[in-house]
């Protein structure tokens, strides 16, 4: 083999071990395996041009040119000429999958599936990083800068993994560059000759070029020795962008050191997003009400007009006490509610989650406390990973009232809690005079953004929008009205400073779902942030501006029952508006729902008198009637689940009983469109749990398993909820779902699901239900039917 082509060979080699350090990002090693006989093939193409030979300029371009061939045989055959030669409809298609794998990578958490777009990027990265270093190190003949675009891929990966074993990778990455620059000296020495064979070979010894080969060899592994070694000596340096858990703990003894800005929402979309549902968190709390059982992470209070960090805060030792929050007045009514915290053994986070504000907190370890967010941060390499901690925390309580006579706060935490940078656009602080107006105190605009973000201003909840990037992401968020719990929180802590009122962004996790064992669950989709706003007097308070997630706070509820109920959902266009014999809503309620006597029933149509017409009409009615019989029989399924879905998905009274009966029977009938389409229902899940199982067979889009999520995280509300919120476009939201499930069935399951769904079943069974309770009634009154004994007949 001449050396030409064991460079060749070696930079081949090269890349690939450097594109292992990619395989912890994904969950699947199959790309990478796809991807060897494509850099084999490209490696040869650039030997046969080089044989040839070609000019180095072509031999480049040949190779750029089979390898855009090789992707498109792979990712794009079908949108190419003969499944091979790329046009303008194959450059469009990748443009469309690029797109799609950068929104895979912000919206996954790693490892990631190996969708579509994230293959082509991890495929056609390293068929570039392994013609670039085809290029530098055979075509150029020159092996050391080939380090440079190996160095680059294996920092890409080692930015975006979560550490672990990031030293077998380096490793890997680092032996297949030292194979690369050994090859390319044996070259080099042997095209010189024996530059050290003064003494004459013996027979069966070896060549005199040897010598610097082996000793190469050894020098090369002495430095990846000390390379690997030698960090593990030095001192600890956290809270770098790239460490594992991104603490930003910065190193120190004593009561010293500080905490860093670096960004904790980076994994919460991924939270959200996630289809792998995870418990984070178990407790166990004194408290009979979680409504206000939020787990604060850390606070977000530095808004440069793009977004909200944490600032860069002094940190001491966690005091025996912690002191009264900042702004809490005596004359507050409050109480103490201990928790006891037990996180998972996977879940590593630097901050400690904790019900704020916390008076004491009892946890082993090496934690420090940020005195102005009053949270505590792990210090050299500290996580909650399989942690059991004892928080007591006050359970304030103000009154509207205190909240609305609140003074001024302090000038300094004003000036520094008010800041709005000028690249914040003017339509924000607009649309808060706008959505304000009236209000009279900061209080009442605080409870008016709230409302308007959360009722009567038709933003929806949505994980997988996108609102932008950069100074308009916020006046984005607002025209668009779509986001998730970032959005409103961030937008309704911005508007709020414009207004005056000192505020600042909280992250961490809205209330968990109780279990039957007495503990409370949380999990990733718990994830949440939500607004803080300082009242002097009261201190820092929640707001609760997201729509379907989290409770609202009692202090910005109305007095007024079904006040802030919002306007009654629309009927369905092929909704009846004659009355049926079918069951309702509540005789057809799941077992769930009717245990827990939260089923409703919708009031009965008017029937229309109809007027006498004279004496021979009656036969012609009896006539029609029975031919209109003849033809409703093999339809009877359409039109009894035609008027059950527009009763339930049609308007309800405004009382808070009211709302709370039309989500249910909403849920009863997204459920039921999904038995419909094959996916039957499963009594004994949750409503989350029921809503994922929906999402996954149903295989929906985003959109449509957004809205699946936000009725059952209606429905969770209004059974789980002492006082659950209003949840504005349910029937929507079912009706989106609907024609999602119909668009991913075959034509043959549409058809069934609209002349014979599955779920009329339920007639039967409502019938049956009647006559069994008819028969108890009969049998149990025959006895008192029977004559008296001795009576003669």
């Amino acid at each position: 083999m001449s050396g030409r082509a064991r460079l060749a060979l070696c930079a081949a080699a090269a890349t690939l071990m450097a594109s292992c350090a990619l395989l912890p990002l994904v969950t699947e090693p199959t790309w990478l395996l796809q991807l060897v006989p494509l850099v084999a093939v490209q490696t040869g193409v650039g030997a046969a041009a080089r044989r040839v030979p070609l000019g180095r300029t072509l031999t480049v371009a040949a190779q750029a040119l089979v390898t855009l061939m090789l992707l498109t045989l792979v990712f794009a055959r079908g949108h190419a000429l003969l499944g091979l030669i790329p046009g303008p409809d194959t450059f469009r298609y990748f443009a469309g999958l690029l797109q799609q794998g950068t929104d895979d990578v912000s919206r996954y958490a790693t490892p990631a599936p190996v969708t579509d777009g994230i293959r082509l990027m991890l495929i056609g990265g390293a068929l570039v990083i392994g013609l670039l270093v085809d290029t530098l190190a055979v075509t150029l003949r020159s092996a050391a800068p080939a380090g440079l675009p190996l160095l680059a891929l294996y920092s890409v990966a080692a930015g975006l993994s979560g550490g672990g074993a990031d030293w077998l990778w380096f490793l890997v990455a680092a032996a297949g560059y030292l194979m690369l620059l050994l090859a390319e000296g044996r070259d080099r020495l042997a095209q010189w000759g024996r530059v050290f064979g003064g003494a004459p070979r013996t027979p069966g010894g070896p060549e005199g070029a040897v010598a610097p080969v082996r000793t190469g060899r050894r020098i090369g592994a002495v430095a990846l020795g000390v390379a690997l070694v030698v960090p593990l000596a030095l001192p600890t340096i956290n809270g770098g962008l790239l460490d594992a858990a991104g603490a930003g703990v910065g190193v120190g003894g004593g009561n010293g050191g500080t905490i860093s800005a670096v960004n904790p929402l980076v994994s919460l979309r991924d939270n959200l997003n996630t289809n792998d549902d995870r418990q984070v968190l178990t407790l166990r709390t004194d408290t009979n009400d979680i409504s206000d059982l939020y787990l604060r992470i850390v606070s977000l209070d530095d808004f440069d007009g793009t977004t909200w960090k944490p600032a860069q805060r002094h940190i001491v030792g966690v005091p025996d006490r912690l002191p009264t929050p900042v702004g809490l007045g005596s004359d507050v009514d409050r109480g103490k509610v201990t928790t006891t915290v037990t996180a998972a053994d996977w879940y590593a986070q630097d901050w400690l989650p904790m019900p704020y504000p916390p008076s004491d907190v009892k946890i082993s370890g090496r934690w420090r406390y940020e005195p102005v967010g009053m949270t505590l941060v792990g210090d050299r390499g500290q996580t909650t990973r399989g942690e059991t901690y004892q928080v007591t925390s006050l359970d304030v309580r103000p009154t509207a009232e205190q909240l609305a006579a609140a003074p001024q706060p302090p000038a300094a935490l004003r000036r520094e809690y008010t800041k709005v940078p000028p690249s914040l656009p003017k339509v924000v602080a607009r649309t808060a005079q706008e959505v304000t107006a009236g209000a009279s105190s900061h209080y009442e605009e605080a409870v008016k953004l709230q409302d308007w973000f959360s009722v009567n201003g038709g933003f929806q909840y949505d994980t997988s929008v996108e609102v932008g990037r950069g100074p308009g992401a916020i006046a984005n968020f607002l025209k668009k009205k779509q986001g998730f719990c970032v959005h409103f929180s961030f937008a309704m802590a911005a508007m709020a400073r414009t207004l005056g009122i000192p505020a600042r962004v909280a992250v961490g996790f809205a209330p968990g779902t109780p279990q039957a064992d007495g503990t409370v669950a949380v999990s990733q989709k718990d994830a949440h942030a939500w607004p803080e706003l300082y009242f002097e007097g009261v201190g820092w308070t929640r707001f609760e501006p997201t729509p379907t997630r989290g409770t609202t706070p009692s202090y910005t509820q109305s007095d007024t029952p079904g006040s802030s109920v919002p306007e009654e959902a629309l009927p369905s266009k092929g909704a009846s508006s004659a009355p049926s014999a079918a069951a309702s809503p509540s005789e057809s309620c799941a077992g769930e729902l009717r245990r827990l006597q939260a089923c409703g029933s919708a009031s009965a149509a008017a029937v229309p008198a109809h007027e006498d017409g004279g004496d021979g009409w009656w036969w012609w009615a009896l006539t029609g009637l029975g031919a209109l019989l003849v033809l409703a029989v093999p339809l009877s399924p359409l039109l009894w689940r035609e008027r059950m879905r527009g009763r339930r998905l049609g308007g309800h009274d405004r009382t808070p009983g009211g709302a709370a009966a039309h989500t249910l029977a909403a849920w009863q009938e997204l459920t039921d469109s999904a038995w419909d389409h094959g996916i039957a229902p499963d009594e004994s899940l949750t409503p989350r749990k029921a809503a994922d199982r929906i999402v996954r067979l149903g295989h929906l889009d985003p959109a449509a398993g957004a809205a699946v999520h936000r009725v059952a995280d209606a429905v969770e509300q209004v059974l789980y909820a002492p006082a659950p919120r209003p949840a504005p476009g349910t029937a929507q939201d079912v009706r989106r779902v609907t024609e999602a499930l119909r668009a991913t069935v075959s034509t043959g399951t549409r058809l069934r699901a609209r002349f014979l769904p599955r779920s009329s079943v339920r007639v039967l069974w409502t019938l049956s239900a009647r006559w069994s309770s008819l028969r108890t009634r009969l049998t149990a009154a025959r006895p008192t039917l029977r004559r008296p004994s001795g009576q003669r007949s």
